[in-house]
């Protein structure tokens, strides 16, 4: 015997003893229950209510005028009715996939922004010349002198090229001579020129400009000086030489040639296997820190055969990493000037 309301097995095929549906017990459409409410229809053929006769349908709550919307109710598959204007947003009820209302004018943001906001431009230090923001950030820099094959086999003079790096190795800025090839090679070390220091951009940032003067220990008359420029035009310190009968000296000057630093070299500047340095003192007339170096300028060793047959050098320049960006440039005219003076071979 089969459980009450499923069919039996089959009495024949196609046909059943009874319905072939479970009936259902209890509820609507059961016998020992009143029956429904007028309106109400238990099957699917949608029939039109009789004249007079009442229709029911489901209740659906509708907001009062002025009450904050607290989201859909329960089952409601409509779309959300908008906030009434002025009332504060309460955020969608749970479950509701519908997009989150943005934050009011002015409120603080308590999650991710909708979108990814634009980086805040660049922040450029004040009183740094264009295109030596760089220089703030290092407290060392490493010159490179190129060799020059013509002038490496048969000693015609060429247009001196250096690239500067920071201490990983990498190429922060480029330096190239320019003058004409007859001040190049009748007056050898002694020439004037203008060194242009260029970005890796191309764009010019420093101009290096020594005028043409005689070298004589002897007299003071005839002292070199190398004026520094940053942006090109703009004059922002020089390198002038202090007159001293056994030991090179300079004075590291500002923009109004008011001496800043000092920069001492050894008695006889000249690298036998080894290096050659140049000590940088602040502070030289109060005499505070005791006259202890703050920076150097060394001309390093580069191998015998590279120091006998060419002129190309190789220079590393150390300074304090708060140091005045333009006093740092100052001090990398200074490196250049000492190349010219002591280590260009004529």
């Amino acid at each position: 015997m089969s459980a009450p309301g499923y069919p039996p097995p089959h009495q024949g095929p196609g046909s059943y003893s009874t319905a072939p549906y479970p009936v259902p017990h209890g509820g609507y459409g059961d016998p020992n229950h009143a029956p429904p409410p007028v309106g109400f229809h238990m099957g699917y053929n949608h029939q039109q209510p009789q004249p007079g006769q009442p229709v029911m349908y489901q209740p659906v709550p509708m907001p009062e005028y002025g009450v904050p919307q607290m989201g859909p109710s329960p089952g409601y598959g409509g779309p959300m009715p908008g906030p009434r204007y002025g009332a504060p947003q309460m955020g969608p009820s749970p479950g509701y996939g519908g997009p989150m209302p943005g934050p009011e004018y002015g409120a603080p943001n308590s999650g991710p922004p909708a979108a990814i906001s634009p980086a805040p431009a660049a922040v450029v230090p004040v009183g740094v010349p264009p295109g030596l923001e760089y220089l703030t950030q290092i407290d060392q820099i490493l010159i490179h002198q190129k060799v020059e094959l013509l002038e490496a086999f048969i000693g015609f003079e060429t247009n001196n090229q250096y690239e500067i790096k920071n201490s990983l190795g990498q190429k922060i800025y480029k330096a190239k001579e320019k003058n004409d090839c007859c001040t190049r090679n009748c007056c050898g070390a002694l020439r004037s020129f203008d060194m242009k220091i260029k970005d890796n951009t191309d764009r010019e940032v420093i101009r290096f400009i020594r005028p043409y003067r005689c070298a004589s220990c002897w007299f003071p008359c005839c002292l070199q000086e190398l004026e520094v420029q940053a942006p090109p035009g703009t004059t922002i310190g020089y390198v002038s030489q202090d007159w001293h009968p056994c030991v090179p000296e300079f004075s590291i000057k500002g923009a109004n040639k008011e001496t800043v630093m000092k920069l001492e070299g050894p008695c006889f500047a000249c690298n036998c296997c080894g290096d050659v340095n140049f000590e940088t003192r602040k502070d030289w007339l109060t005499g505070k820190d005791g006259g202890k170096p703050i920076g150097r300028i060394s001309k390093q060793w580069g191998g015998l055969i590279k120091e006998v047959f060419t002129d190309t050098d190789n220079f590393g320049i150390q300074f304090p990493m708060d140091l005045d960006v333009k006093m740092k440039a100052v001090l990398m005219g200074a490196c250049f000037l000492i190349d010219f003076m002591f280590f260009e071979k004529d």
